[in-house]
């Protein structure tokens, strides 16, 4: 078995570049498209077979064992060669959920299928009324026996009907604040009384979920952590997926098709041009130079604080404008949604555009970012 952690940065950089290079297929990579994971399955399978699915799990588990640092180069360096990114969910937030405060038995179910690729993942945190503000949730389970009987909605769940199992936070119990009473539980999305209803995005795909449970009997064994105390755990989760959505990826993948638009369309060494996108450069590597620092702090251990909102706030609006910039070269084809056959490959101009008009509203909107940026760092009145 491999040590990773042996590699120098520089080794284990040039065994993903050519892992990918060779492994990867090429429509997927540098892939600006949000299709449903059933597309990039064949990285997902790939990635289970080199063992690569879950490289921050201990060995024993099925991981890589990656250390802090190294987990840092290969997430990079996959993103760097273009890589698609498949779900996180399983691998890179319940996983190591499961780790730190599932049982045993926990262990022995949920973690196996996910290194082997067999099964996918949602997340069951956002309902119709408790978005940003995730503490005022309603859904509720009750206990009956040895089942927690569920009811309630989740909303703008991605790709929950394509998805085997999700994690939620459900009310279970009460308490002096709104936080308490609250736990975290798997749930089998086959179990009788769930109905998944896709949203249809501005793309045309049905990428989000409306999700409701009708008495739905989940096993009690199912609760990870205590009973009532599943606000920790939840929160748990919230620290990787800042640093994790304020990767610069997003930007400088379709800073390539920026670059490609511009080709077609005889652009490139246009004044105007050439101004708008030295600009937009500087400002991905602002956000490089940011993510570093963020990715630092996690380097050496440390928990990443309120600051970190600035991160996914620069990450999102700067692939916004990306975006924005590709449009405005396509000249008429920017309003074809389908992809154009282009030399270079295959070119999306309007869906990422569209894409990234979500990208400053899930994992918590820019707007509640910056209020947690004003009064946790900044300590401005409420």
């Amino acid at each position: 078995m491999t040590d990773y952690n042996a590699l120098s940065d520089e080794e284990l950089r040039e065994l993903v570049f050519k892992t990918v290079e060779r492994e990867c297929p090429p429509e997927l990579r540098h892939w600006t498209g949000r299709g449903g994971w059933h597309q990039v399955d064949p990285w997902l399978q790939k990635l289970a077979r080199l063992g690569w699915i879950a490289p921050s799990w201990p060995v024993e588990y099925g991981g890589m064992g990656l250390n802090g640092p190294k987990q840092i180069v290969f997430h990079e360096a996959l993103d760097l060669s273009g890589a698609p990114r498949t779900s996180g969910n399983g691998p890179q937030m319940l996983g190591h959920l499961v780790i730190k405060f599932g049982t045993q038995a926990q262990k022995d179910r949920f973690l196996a299928p996910i290194v082997k690729g067999e099964v996918l993942w949602c997340q069951g945190y956002s309902e119709p009324n408790a978005g940003s503000d995730l503490a005022s949730l309603t859904t509720k389970a009750e206990l009956d026996g040895d089942h927690w009987v569920l009811n309630g909605r989740k909303i703008w769940t991605t790709w929950a009907h394509q998805c085997d199992w999700m994690f939620l936070l459900a009310r279970t119990g009460k308490g002096p604040k709104k936080q308490d009473g609250i736990s975290f539980m798997t749930v089998d999305m086959k179990s009788p009384g769930i109905t998944p209803r896709p949203i249809e995005t501005l793309t045309g795909q049905a990428e989000f979920c409306e999700v409701i449970f009708d008495n739905v009997r989940v096993p009690a064994e199912n609760i990870i952590g205590e009973v009532d105390k599943g606000w920790g755990v939840g929160k748990a989760l919230l620290g990787f997926e800042r640093l994790y959505i304020g990767s610069p990826k997003q930007a400088r993948d379709t800073m390539i098709r920026l670059r490609q638009v511009a080709a077609r369309n005889g652009v490139e060494r246009d004044a105007l041009y050439l101004r708008d996108y030295a600009q937009l450069a500087l400002d991905i590597a602002d956000l490089e130079a940011a993510y570093e620092r963020f990715r630092e702090v996690v380097k050496q251990g440390g928990t990443l604080g309120a600051e970190a909102s600035i991160l996914k706030i620069w990450a999102m609006e700067t692939y916004q404008r990306v975006s924005d910039m590709v449009l405005r070269v396509s000249g008429e084809e920017g309003a074809l949604l389908d992809s154009i056959d282009d030399a270079r490959g295959e070119l999306e101009i309007l869906a990422p555009h569209l894409h990234s008009r979500t990208a400053t509203l899930y994992a918590g909107t820019n707007d509640i970012q910056r209020n947690v940026v004003a009064k946790a760092v900044l300590g401005l009145p409420s």
